[in-house]
């Protein structure tokens, strides 16, 4: 089965591109100028790094 991989349209001109992707139940990651590197992760453990990340967690990664 063919993977179906999305970008959020504000990354369009930036070139900073994450892709996302559901395979198998997982949630599938990947930086569009390197697709061969993929991050395989649960819904669950995606949804608490978002949280997080809205909430300033790892505004010092910036």
């Amino acid at each position: 089965m063919e993977i179906i991989w999305r970008k959020s349209s504000r990354s369009a001109d930036t070139g900073n591109c994450l892709e996302v992707a559901v395979q198998d139940g997982e949630i599938l990651i990947r930086e569009s100028d390197d697709p061969s590197v993929i991050i395989r992760t649960s819904r669950a453990k995606l949804r608490a790094f978002i949280d997080g990340a809205a909430a300033g967690e790892f505004d010092d990664l910036a």
